[in-house]
């Protein structure tokens, strides 16, 4: 019996992250284990889960670190050979981890799969467009543009979620553009086309709705991955054209509301001129890409 460690992190939903839960104890598939991380919050949720739920789920509570963190945190906190993650703002359909265990007995050699899912946004169901049409099996390529998996959807192994070192805990946005990117050069990704997902968008606190200019963490994670010295000469003059491409739009944007990139434009330089070395980058583009400092009012 293959056991699916469920992780769930939240900050400040104890009452929508309770749907969240109800969805991951009904599933039909009853081989799982389910930790909630609480990231931080100070409106009582770890109370409330454990007066609510009592010991059908194991709470871990944290400082507040981060959606990366919290999620690193609820992994090592489990001990399924099998990982699993839910946004507490997704909903789980019955049958989602039977149909994905199914999937990967069925097809042992892939370590990673995601589902379709239905899309709410405000209340009403919206139709992905033809960009958000999840692609399977070598999805290097497609990666690069946009996130192409969506965490809740996700189930993989934790001996291949530990060879990638998991969530970058210093990206404060996209880290699972950034986790995806480095699993996606190297494997592949299953897909099962059936819509086992609900995902909710459109409220205020999407971690999308708190970060400005959000393609330079994107051009971080693409920086970060050029310079790993894990990509074959094709990848890395897609990851260049990529990355240039997504330059060139912050630029326009910053242009129009008189921000200064040009030290942005300096490291996507240097990095593909191969004048800074991998830990050299981590410094200075955690500087300049995670810390605002790129976009200082001139």
């Amino acid at each position: 019996m293959i056991l699916v460690s469920v992780i769930i992190p939240t900050f400040n939903r104890k009452e929508k992250v309770c749907s969240a839960i109800e969805s991951v104890l009904n599933q039909t598939n009853r081989s799982f284990e389910l930790v909630v991380v609480d990231d931080g919050s100070t409106d009582a949720t770890a109370e409330f889960l454990t007066k609510e739920y009592q010991d059908q789920l194991t709470i871990v509570t944290t400082s507040r670190q981060g959606v990366s963190a919290a999620r690193n945190i609820g992994v090592s906190m489990s001990t399924g050979d099998w990982i699993a993650f839910l946004d507490s703002d997704d909903i789980w359909h019955p049958d989602k981890l039977k149909r994905q265990i199914e999937f990967h007995q069925q097809q042992p050699a892939i370590l990673i799969s995601q589902t379709q899912e239905i899309w709410i946004r405000k209340g009403k169901r919206v139709n992905p467009r033809k960009k958000h049409q999840k692609p399977d099996g070598d999805i290097f390529l497609p990666s690069l543009l946009l996130c192409t998996i969506s965490p809740s959807s996700v189930i993989m192994t934790r001996e291949l979620f530990n060879q990638f070192g998991g969530f970058d805990v210093n990206m404060p946005a996209c880290e699972d553009y950034d986790l995806w990117l480095r699993i996606t050069a190297k494997h592949s990704i299953g897909l099962l086309n059936e819509n086992l997902l609900t995902k909710y968008g459109g409220h205020s606190d999407q971690l999308s709705q708190e970060f400005p200019a959000m393609d330079r963490f994107r051009i971080y994670s693409l920086l970060k991955v050029f310079l790993s010295g894990e990509l074959t000469e094709a990848q890395k003059k897609a990851v260049e054209i990529t990355a240039r491409e997504k330059l060139k739009v912050l630029m326009i944007g910053a242009e129009k509301r008189h921000q200064d990139v040009e030290p942005l434009k300096d490291i996507v330089n240097k990095v593909f001129s191969h004048s800074l070395t991998y830990n050299c980058f981590l410094e200075e583009g955690r500087k300049r890409l995670l810390r605002h400092t790129s976009f200082s009012a001139k």
